[in-house]
């Protein structure tokens, strides 16, 4: 197990700072060109949810190794940052008996995550692949075979583990199918309930198109933090701008995280609005940019730091990201991110 040294306090008496709950993935990571999407059919910048035949058929029209190869799922991308910056993170979900499987628990371990996954008690069938396509822009494509992870449910909860957190951080990609959808609701109730404050990221702007109406629904009467971009923002409030869109969401959360891109990020404290700057940095790969932001700034809010700093932290941990492949940051870089926070 990797351990990094904790340089912030702690603020809650609970085992964990993030429980989370989202789509188990190993993430494939290859570079390809754009004129692969116009040949292929790929819709560029979404994530598209495919069977294993088309997942298969790309992977075949790529033909070379992939550049990562990864434990991965937006909201486990998020909870592995929290766990490398010294926090302590829970995450559910659901892979197979076979070896992609083995990997993704071993890989969960590596990270130093505790998971509701056990060797010996796996699901029959086809642990999820995402197929993670970076072109020369940075812009990353995935299509998605679920999987498994497609019967995410109530069955994947854990709740003692979530009464024992600090914060609940929903992956909104479960709204694709009613199980999951379900397993949110049920999830977000129980924290409630229990003093868990709960949190929840889009994911992708296909999720804020598609499923908006589910996502009203889990939201309900609100959560306390809400992660999303510029594009997303607008397509769940039906604005145009994003200055409309932020005073939309106020309806939604009590406080929010809007990135956008290179130009840093909007963070709403329940008060104010704060305007996080960028770190400008030459951008090879935005795979996991979001989800490393959520992560980072999951971890400064959990650790002591107001939501200012913790912006500060998140936009820098963003901007290594960008600056190589795959979602994960190196052990050094995270040492140093922290050592110039701390300076």
């Amino acid at each position: 197990m990797y351990i990094i040294a904790l340089q912030f306090k702690n603020m809650g008496s609970k085992k964990y700072d993030v429980y989370g709950m989202g789509n188990a993935l190993v993430d494939l990571e290859f570079q390809v060109p754009d004129s692969f999407f116009v040949e292929n059919d790929v819709e560029k910048g979404m994530m598209t949810l495919v069977d294993q035949a088309r997942q298969n058929f790309l992977m075949a029209k790529i033909d070379k190794h992939e550049t990562k190869r990864q434990s991965g799922g937006s909201a486990a991308n998020s909870i592995i940052a929290v766990n490398q910056f010294g926090g302590k993170c829970f995450y559910s979900c659901k892979v197979a008996n076979d070896e992609l499987g083995e990997f993704y628990i071993n890989d969960l371990i590596s990270a130093g995550v505790d998971t509701n996954l056990n060797s010996n008690h796996l699901a029959e069938g086809i642990t999820g692949k995402c197929l993670v396509m970076v072109t020369p822009d940075a812009e990353r494509t995935m299509n998605t075979f679920l999987g498994v992870t497609s019967n995410y449910s109530i069955g994947e909860l854990d709740e003692k583990a979530l009464a024992n957190s600090q914060y609940l951080y929903i992956e909104g990609y479960l709204i694709s199918n009613d199980h999951g959808k379900t397993a949110m609701k049920t999830a977000k109730e129980f924290a409630e309930k229990n003093s868990v404050k709960t949190s929840l990221t889009f994911s992708d702007p296909s999720m804020a198109k598609f499923f908006s109406d589910d996502l009203k629904t889990v939201v309900g009467d609100g959560v306390d933090l809400l992660f999303c971009n510029e594009e997303e923002s607008m397509i769940f409030t039906d604005t145009g701008n994003t200055n409309d869109s932020r005073e939309a969401l106020k309806q939604f959360s009590r406080t929010f995280v809007i990135t956008q891109g290179r130009n840093g990020a909007m963070i709403f404290d329940g008060d104010t609005f704060i305007d996080i700057e960028p770190y400008p940095v030459v951008a090879i790969d935005s795979n996991g940019a979001g989800d490393m932001f959520a992560g980072a700034f999951l971890f400064g809010i959990t650790h002591g730091h107001t939501y200012a700093q913790a912006g500060k932290l998140a936009s820098l941990a963003s901007s290594k990201i960008v600056s190589r492949f795959g979602p994960r940051l190196e052990w050094h870089q995270v040492q140093e991110i922290l050592n110039h926070l701390v300076e």
